[in-house]
């Protein structure tokens, strides 16, 4: 085997110079394949193979093209072509949607994962909300807590009266008997 002078490029292919675009060939192939697999395919293709044979089995042989008694040579070789083409076309079709269905598959991962991400993003949004609310004063216990204070604020309010009562009435008399006394030395 001889060696390479220079290992930095890649090699030629040694293709022949036929080329094609494999996508839309792989178009062309799944179109084939669509075709082929309905019931409309199948039943023309019976309709054709049964005149075929009857048309070679019942006419003069003078008008036949592939007769009965050579087995029906010609329609063993159509046969047999269009199974040749038809399975790696189907094959092609098959190998084209599985790609399809692969990446479809990896899109709906990465979708389903950035749903749950979101989602659990938005649970524990949810409860720190939560959490929020419980320390927060809601409506009624807001009420509750104003009636306690304005209950209170008036037992605060009658507890001030009754010493300021009581101060009042505690200061009177020595009020009075100072007068008095200012009163005497006059």
């Amino acid at each position: 085997m001889k060696r390479r002078e220079d290992l930095s490029a890649p090699r030629a292919s040694g293709r022949v110079g036929v080329s094609y675009d494999s996508d839309t060939f792989g178009r062309f192939s799944e179109s084939i394949a669509s075709h082929m697999g309905t019931a409309r395919f199948l039943m023309w293709q019976t309709v054709i193979i049964v005149v075929w044979i009857a048309f070679n089995t019942i006419m003069p042989e003078r008008l036949q093209f592939d007769p009965w008694e050579r087995g029906l040579v010609l329609l063993t070789l159509v046969l047999s072509i269009q199974a040749s083409y038809a399975a790696p076309l189907i094959l092609l079709a098959q190998s084209r949607q599985e790609r399809r269905d692969r990446v479809t598959a990896q899109t709906d991962r990465e979708v389903a994962e950035r749903t749950q991400a979101d989602t659990e993003f938005l649970a524990r949004e949810i409860a720190s909300v939560r959490l929020s609310m419980s320390d927060m004063v809601t409506g009624e216990s807001f009420d509750d807590r104003l009636d306690r204070l304005t209950l209170m604020v008036e037992g605060l309010a009658t507890t001030v009266d009754q010493l300021a009562e009581a101060e009042r009435s505690s200061t009177r008399p020595a009020t009075d008997s100072t007068s008095d006394t200012v009163a005497d030395a006059n």
